[in-house]
């Protein structure tokens, strides 16, 4: 992974290493451009990202003419293609908006009419007992579905780090634990950036700072948006409840969103979520008894079967809601060379792609000359063992003897599969970083067997001592209180 020492002049700077900013670097990693993404954790996916429904939308929900209707319907078209390139496991299981009320019938019939304008393929209204056979585990109170048949469900943090890990090979530079904290114009009208210790010098900016946007925003041009942070509070039930439903169940969806929803993930658990509530800050990820009782309520009403002794993890993610109806893609008012993606709540993951190719094209109406780079190449996540057939397997530990050796027997991860993580393009550093990129402690005991023997690997792939491992992001050590050479951790 390339961690630039010097200050060249970059012709793009991206800032956030979230969805939005991986896939903005990974198209731009298929021009002549010189680019570097900034971010000011210490791994791609970190924020939204790492922690969302993972719902590919069809694209009903948004508003007619909006950027995020066209983005939803484009993105959703280009991510199965997108999924297989880089290997990341991606299932089109089709989504239903539940009517539980008489006055929410009508609004099954407006979606519709809104998807079709939209142009989402398929949308049929199902009745009551269409519903039922192809789930039969919903509440007996459903009164019909809008049935969305190009929905899908994904790992977002697999597909940004796929996208990080692309754009790596293919030349971006990539700077880590490096907040942006202030923007000033360069003699040739570019910008000189400091983040964290460092200096960045770069002719144009991408902001896709999610939460933080508005922040970034204000350091070069005039204020004219605000993030308006929205917490949701999730379950993730094991694999033994994945079952119960094959698409992602929604019900009519409000003026905070569209509501609580229950849905099968890529791996085969259940999510559960979410609620919304005004977030203190884009880094309030707090799970509270009041939120995750009203998820639980609220779920129940379309899916009352589910078991809470099943749950092996809570957490919440913070929407970056902005003050403005639609996705913010734009060049800054009266800040040439200044292009914000901001604003970027759901269905920003299914939008991705398409936002993606508009970033750029912005860039070229900015002035920068882009030309394709003829050697461009795809950076597949590695296959995963525990997602081989017998045969595949046996062929994998022959090869690699190392996948004889599985570390996470809740996902059958193995230390071959822990290692290719560790030596990815964009390597994984932590215990987190290991999980997101190969799913080692994602399963029912979450890293309760695992862990030590995780920690172990990386210590030993990295060179350093035990006590130096962490769990994430700075200070979160594993290991706390006194060595035998009397070091105080």
């Amino acid at each position: 992974m390339k961690n630039p020492q010097a200050s060249p002049l970059y012709d793009v700077a991206v800032i956030g290493g979230g969805i939005i900013g991986c896939a903005a670097a990974c198209e731009l990693a298929k021009t002549d451009a010189r680019v570097i993404l900034i971010e000011r954790d210490n791994d791609v996916a970190m924020g939204a990202t790492r922690a969302n429904s993972g719902i590919v939308h069809a694209g009903y929900d948004p508003l007619p003419g909006t950027k995020m209707a066209r983005y939803n319907v484009e993105g959703n078209a280009m991510m199965a293609q997108l999924a297989k390139k880089l290997n990341v496991r991606y299932v089109v299981n089709g989504s239903l908006v539940l009517s539980l009320a008489p006055e929410e019938d009508a609004v099954l019939r407006m979606l519709k009419e809104r998807g079709d304008r939209n142009g989402v393929p398929g949308l049929t209204l199902l009745t009551r007992e269409e519903v039922l056979r192809r789930e039969p585990n919903l509440s007996p109170e459903v009164r019909g579905a809008l049935y969305a048949p190009t929905a899908g469900i994904i790992t977002p943090w697999s597909l940004a780090i796929g996208l990080a890990d692309t754009a790596c090979i293919n030349g971006c530079d990539f700077l880590f634990n490096a907040p942006v904290t202030a923007i000033a114009r360069r003699e040739d009208g570019g910008f000189r950036l400091t983040a964290g210790t460092k200096r960045v010098e770069a002719r144009f900016i991408v902001n896709a700072a999610g939460g933080h946007a508005d922040s970034i925003n204000d350091l070069i041009a005039a204020p004219y948006f605000r993030i308006l942070p929205s917490r949701g509070e999730y379950y993730l039930l094991d694999k033994s409840q994945g079952g119960l439903i094959r698409s992602t169940i929604f019900q009519c969806p409000t003026k905070i969103g569209k509501g609580v929803l229950a849905a099968p993930t890529a791996y085969g658990n259940l999510i559960v979520g979410p609620n919304a509530e005004t977030a203190d800050s884009p880094d309030d990820v707090a799970v509270t008894a009041e939120g995750l009782a009203f998820v639980e309520q609220q779920a129940r009403r379309s899916l009352p079967g589910f078991s809470l002794r099943e749950s092996i993890r809570n957490y919440a993610g913070v929407r970056a809601v902005s003050d403005q109806e639609d996705f913010i893609v734009e060049q800054a008012p009266g800040c040439p060379g200044f292009i914000n993606a901001a604003g970027i709540k759901s269905p920003g993951l299914s939008a991705a792609p398409a936002l993606a190719l508009d970033v750029v094209r912005l860039l070229e109406e900015a002035g920068l000359a882009l030309h394709p780079r003829e050697d461009f190449r795809w950076c597949p996540l590695p296959d995963s063992f525990a997602a081989a057939d017998k045969e595949t397997r046996a062929a994998m530990a022959r090869e690699n003897p190392l996948h004889g050796r599985v570390i996470c027997r809740c996902e059958t991860i193995t230390e071959g599969d822990i290692l290719a993580a560790i030596r990815r393009p964009i390597p994984a550093r932590t215990m987190d970083g290991v999980k997101r990129r190969c799913g080692a402690g994602l399963g029912r005991c979450q890293g309760g067997f695992c862990g030590p023997r995780v920690a172990a690997i990386l210590a030993r792939e990295q060179g350093i001592s035990l006590p130096d491992i962490r769990q994430d992001r700075p200070g979160s050590w594993l290991l706390a209180g006194y060595l035998r050479d009397g070091t105080r951790r």
